[in-house]
């Protein structure tokens, strides 16, 4: 018999110590099939934590326990049969676009990657898990900007109804913090169906009359995505709200919640926390200026770019006329009219442009600057503080329906897709 070496026999004897004070452990077990692959008790497990620890955030009692995995579970669904579509479909994250976001995530807290990093872990979060939580969340942004946002569109006409609707009103400028609870019909639900999800839709409500907190009870009934957040839509506008949403709204006190509300998707109850006026006026600083701009591209190096940019200054100051060198020299599509841009807005052009045009006075000319698109001289003109309050209200409006009916839309798409997925729960299996 050959003899096991010293390191085999340390293995073998800490292997069967281990065994003989371990506690029984249980295999994981698949607790859900959707289509081709499988969810397991560990992830359910495992997003049952994160939405426990949410909730004490909020100070939010946790519905009961056999309910949270429950809804837990349908949402684990719901997102795994968006996800498995994604990748049939050639949808992917890539590790650099995922970097580039948990990059910005970490700004946007003032912490730098490590700090961030650190910060996770203190709480308890895994930051592999974190990463690759997040790698999903822009996989699902991504495949609803595919397949439901890019085909929303509004017209002129719907907005110029609704603005005229709203005149002689504050609606256009109000808005309202949301909670929402939403009992779904399934597509092609026949009448006892229907009952059934009014009838679960009543026993929200009395669980709400009864003292429940809202968002205990949406987290307990609730079908929509975001019931494990409580049900908090956060604040929408009026033009952001379907009609039937807003009217009812409109009938309540801050605390108030509406009765039963049915609609095409299902049932709801909307509770009004707040609300609040956004300012209706809106004036800003506008600069008048214009401009000359050399490109940087195969046949021009930066390095020239900057040497012409710098060149054509110099005889600018030396009174050659700006609105002439422009029309010689600059590649902008501004060159025809003297490089003038007009009446610029905050926000209009890239920062860097914007920076370098706002530290001038009017009659200044700047040094070379240099932006995405090349290298600028920038003069400014002129500056006035002009109302555009009906400008960016019709800006604001179209913005507000299009994610109405995005939200619509995407609500409709995602019960399609759950409707037409196989889906196999075993949760009560043992």
């Amino acid at each position: 018999m050959r003899p096991i070496s010293r390191l085999a026999t340390s293995l073998v004897a800490a292997a069967l110590f281990l065994s003989a004070n371990a506690e029984p452990v249980s295999l994981d077990r698949i607790v859900a099939v959707v289509n081709k692959s499988v969810i397991t008790e560990y992830e359910l497990n495992v997003r049952i934590q994160s939405v426990v620890q949410n909730f004490a955030r909020q100070k939010v009692s946790p519905p009961a326990n056999d309910v949270l995995r429950q809804q837990v579970l349908e949402r684990l669904v719901n997102e795994r049969v968006q996800t498995d579509f994604a990748a049939d479909t050639g949808l992917r994250v890539d590790d650099r676009q995922l970097d580039q976001t948990v990059e910005r995530i970490a700004e946007q807290n003032k912490l730098s990657q490590v700090q961030f990093r650190q910060a996770l872990e203190k709480e308890g979060t895994n930051f592999k898990a974190f990463r690759e939580q997040i790698r999903q969340d822009l996989l699902l942004q991504r495949l609803r900007e595919r397949e439901v946002d890019s085909r929303v569109f509004v017209t002129d006409v719907e907005v110029d109804q609704y603005l005229t609707a709203a005149k002689g009103s504050d609606r256009a400028e109000q808005e309202y913090k949301l909670g929402h609870i939403l009992i779904a019909i399934p597509e092609g639900a026949g009448p006892d169906v229907v009952a059934q999800r009014s009838l679960r839709a009543e026993s929200a409500r009395r669980a709400l009359d009864s003292g429940k907190a809202f968002a205990e009870v949406a987290a307990g009934f609730s079908e929509a995505g975001d019931a494990l957040q409580g049900g908090d839509l956060g604040w929408r506008s009026a033009g952001r709200l379907p009609p039937l949403f807003l009217e009812a709204v409109d009938q309540l006190k801050p605390g108030q919640y509406t009765p039963v509300l049915r609609s095409p998707a299902g049932f709801h109850i909307i509770k009004l926390s707040e609300t609040r006026q956004r300012d209706g006026k809106e004036v800003v600083r506008q600069t008048h200026a214009r401009h000359l701009l050399i490109k940087v591209n195969e046949l021009t190096s930066d390095t020239d770019a900057k040497q012409r940019i710098s060149e054509i200054r110099e005889r600018v100051v030396n009174g050659v006329d700006f609105a002439e060198q422009a029309k010689l020299h600059s590649e902008d599509g501004s060159a025809q009219k003297g490089g003038d841009l007009d009446w610029i807005s905050p926000g209009d052009t890239v920062p860097d442009f914007e920076q370098a045009m706002n530290a001038l006075n009017p009659g200044d000319l700047s040094q070379p600057i240099k932006t995405p698109f090349g290298w600028h001289l920038i003069q400014v003109l002129e500056r006035r503080d002009q109302d555009v309050t009906h400008e960016r209200q019709k800006v604001r409006v179209r913005t507000e329906l299009r994610e109405r009916k995005a939200d619509e839309q995407y609500e409709d798409w995602s019960r399609q897709m759950r409707d037409q997925a196989f889906v196999e729960l075993r949760l009560d299996d043992k």
